[in-house]
């Protein structure tokens, strides 16, 4: 695949850059030769060498240029960020054991440092591959082989994300007359299957499952599809399942799909909360000087408060006053029942109001920039909200909530979360929901970081997506 042989490319320069800039620093910090007892006296440039091939080996031990998982979620960035932590360890342990005198700038500064990099070059290629994938470049050609019904939930949900790397070109399918499926020609039947690859070239064959379809009829599918060297992709009757929650299985030669569900208890919530409350300590040093100059602009601006205090429902719905620098005129929620009649949204528990009348000239900038947000940091170091998770909503909201949508309440509320950076107030409820209770069964500290990331540059170029 060229593309992962270009990734290796990358990550190989990448790691020269990375030593060589190490390199001509330790000169002057006079590292120049290695030794340990009993052991041969090296020149340092040796142990670089060294340590930059076992980093480029741990990088595809780790399979960080898998072709099923590089250019698509946070899977990729995070065995890069394995491979680094391993080869930290290694680094350690050696020392220890050989009594070696390694600058502690290599372990404290460069690997960390040069994992930072590696992911930030990828994130680049990533940037890349979606250019091309966009005009249909890199993509796997796909048939999608099932009942219609099941067909079209593959179609559809394949359609509606970005960067899935499939371009979906035909439907296999049988029970219907229909000559496309959502929009796609149904180019043969489950007898035909192999054929129908053929015949619009493609080269991925994705079954979304069918009662016709019976263990000996996949068999020999799954020959065909191994003398085109094609690839054969098995959709469960499963939705919005990330890939480090499936392993595989295999027990009485049947391919069974173990799915964990994570938790934001033990450890794992502990790296949460001890992230937020560093990470939202130092934004509010940092964006001190914003938060001062968006009071003075509110206070200019005429009479009322400059903080708005507004009650959510968080976690396990228990309620919490949610701060915010005030974007509207005083006595504004008075007037959202009406609006909301108005407009016919009501009865939706998404409470947006389009072209909101109640808004400040100050206010709607400091929304579109989600200034408005920066008092939420309060919240956070408290501990009443997290840096990213579904947004909190009010009680009116919460109120028409069904079981489905009650598990966003299993998690903080955030500042921020997939439906922010995924179209803010463009999405419909049912989208915002799907994204949301997504990142409730998904969590990962790696997404979280992925979200932030997202969230940066929202706010510094919202488009036209932000109210």
């Amino acid at each position: 695949m060229r593309y992962g042989r270009w990734l290796a490319y990358s990550d190989l320069v990448v790691l020269v850059v990375i030593f060589a800039v190490f390199w001509i620093l330790a000169r002057t910090l006079e590292f120049e030769r290695i030794s340990w007892p009993d052991g041969p006296d090296l020149p340092y440039w040796v142990v670089i060498l060294a340590i930059e091939g076992l980093w480029f080996v741990a990088l595809g031990v780790f399979d960080t240029r898998e072709r099923h998982i590089v250019g698509n979620g946070p899977l990729e960035y995070a065995r890069i960020a394995n491979a680094g932590v391993a080869l930290f360890a290694l680094l350690v342990s050696l020392a220890f054991f050989l009594r070696l005198e390694v600058s502690r700038a290599l372990l404290l500064v460069v690997i960390p440092l040069g994992t930072i990099v590696l992911i930030l070059s990828r994130w680049f290629w990533r940037q890349w591959l979606r250019a091309q994938q966009r005009a249909r470049k890199y993509v796997y050609r796909a048939v999608v082989l099932g009942e219609p019904r099941k067909v079209a939930h593959i179609i559809s949900a394949i359609r509606r994300t970005s960067g899935t790397g499939f371009d979906i070109v035909g439907a296999v399918t049988s029970g219907t007359e229909a000559a496309s499926i959502e929009g796609v020609p149904v180019v043969g039947g489950f007898a035909t299957a192999a054929e129908a690859l053929d015949a619009v070239d493609a080269d991925t064959l994705i079954v979304a499952g069918s009662d016709e379809v019976d263990p000996g009829i996949m068999r020999r599918l799954g020959w065909a599809i191994a003398d085109r060297d094609a690839n054969l992709v098995v959709a469960p009757q499963l939705t919005d399942v990330a890939g480090p929650r499936i392993h595989s299985r295999p027990a009485a030669g049947l391919p069974l799909v173990h799915v964990e569900y994570p938790s934001l208890e033990g450890y794992r919530g502990f790296i949460k909360r001890t992230f937020d409350v560093v990470a939202s300590s130092l934004l509010i040093v940092i964006t001190s000087p914003v938060m001062l100059a968006a009071a003075i602009a509110i206070r200019s601006e005429g009479a009322g408060p400059i903080m708005y205090r507004q009650t959510r429902v968080g976690r396990r719905g228990t309620s919490f006053g949610m701060l915010k620098f005030r974007s509207m005129i005083p006595g504004a929620d008075d007037e959202l029942a009406s609006l909301l009649d108005a407009q016919g949204s009501s009865d939706r528990p998404l409470h947006k109001v389009i072209d909101d009348p109640r808004i400040t000239r100050v206010g709607r900038f400091l929304r579109k920039h989600s200034i408005d947000e920066l008092p939420q940091l309060f919240n956070v170091l408290v501990g009443t909200m997290s840096l990213v998770g579904p947004r909190p909503q009010r009680a009116a909201e919460v109120a028409f909530y069904d079981d489905a949508a009650e598990r966003r309440l299993l998690v903080k509320p955030g500042m921020s979360g997939l439906w922010q950076v995924s179209g803010r107030s463009r999405l419909a409820w049912e989208d915002a929901l799907r994204l949301d209770l997504y990142y409730v069964e998904n969590w990962s500290f790696m997404q979280d970081l992925q979200i932030l990331f997202r969230t940066v540059r929202a706010v510094v170029s919202p488009g036209d997506s932000a109210r």
